[in-house]
């Protein structure tokens, strides 16, 4: 198989933050690992977290600079952690990201490229933050990108509806989990 899915930022600081949004994407996020291991598909969790003292963000980056000044964000704090209700399977992959991107400050191309990956399916929160960056980044990178809107969220409803209807389906094929579920890939 040369498909992975991309489970990105379901930590669990940041799906408390979308309380019930947040714990109905979980669901259908859950539903997508469970179809991929059925089909021998790749899961990779991403989680973004910080070495202590957030070393790796400089001044000049504005939106994680102010992040890093509160607690909570190191690689060790209970809040980066995958959240407790994923389904997280022993020869699942996690990587580290610094970035809004999945590919920024982490090991994942080499990942993806070590496994022979070609296609991603991509479930994330925020829809405008790491969707949205790892869409771009994989379309120049020549992955063939499936965004699996119902496992996605974002804070403002409207930002995710446009970048699903309008903006992904430039690079991307946007479906549901149950859609996605059926496909096969070669």
């Amino acid at each position: 198989m040369t498909e992975a899915l991309l489970v990105m930022d379901y930590q669990l600081g940041i799906v408390e933050r979308f309380s019930e949004r947040g714990l109905r994407a979980l669901e259908r996020v859950n539903t997508a690992i469970a179809s991929a291991r059925a089909r021998g598909v790749m899961v990779i969790f991403v989680r973004v977290a910080f070495r202590p003292g957030a070393p790796e963000v400089s001044s000049r980056n504005v939106g994680f600079y102010a992040l890093t000044r509160t607690p909570g964000w190191e690689e060790s704090a209970s809040s980066t952690s995958l959240h407790p209700q994923l389904d997280i399977g022993g020869s699942d992959v996690v990587v580290v990201k610094r970035r809004v991107s999945a590919f920024v400050g982490s090991d994942l191309e080499v990942v993806l490229r070590g496994a022979g990956i070609t296609h991603l399916a991509l479930a994330g929160i925020s829809t405008s933050g790491v969707v949205l960056s790892t869409v771009r980044a994989a379309a120049d990178m020549d992955f063939v990108i499936t965004v699996l809107h119902d496992a996605c969220v974002d804070a403002d409803e409207d930002v995710h509806r446009t970048l699903m209807e309008k903006v992904f389906p430039r690079q991307a094929t946007v479906t549901t989990v149950d859609d996605w579920r059926s496909l096969t890939r070669e």
